[in-house]
């Protein structure tokens, strides 16, 4: 069984997928394989940052498209996957060797 994915990796295929072309929620919540309830977050917070724009025409929202920020954000996410040699980038936070780390005291002097 795969792994969770993190937050940057489902950040990442949202991105990916608007770099191609625009897209509808229903089109990112079935392509991206998110709940309703996951794509509402992801796609206020996307919007909210300025890397996704919602598309109107009149009051009709026809969809989402990546902005320059988001393809630099993109960009910035393929380039540390590639330097670090994954397929997918880890989610570091909840990594053995972090919580390892976090849970050591460290020594007095």
């Amino acid at each position: 069984m795969k792994n969770k994915r993190s937050s940057i990796q489902i950040i990442a295929d949202i991105l990916r997928l608007l770099r191609l072309s625009k897209a509808g929620r229903t089109e990112i919540m079935y392509t991206i394989n998110l709940s309703f309830n996951q794509r509402q977050k992801y796609l206020e917070n996307l919007v909210e940052l300025g890397l996704v724009e919602e598309i109107h025409e009149g009051i009709q929202s026809l969809g989402y498209r990546i902005t320059r920020n988001g393809l630099d954000l993109l960009t910035a996410i393929d380039n540390l996957q590639e330097m670090l040699h994954l397929e997918e980038l880890p989610d570091i936070l909840n990594s053995p060797h972090i919580v390892k780390a976090n849970s050591r005291q460290s020594p007095t002097i």
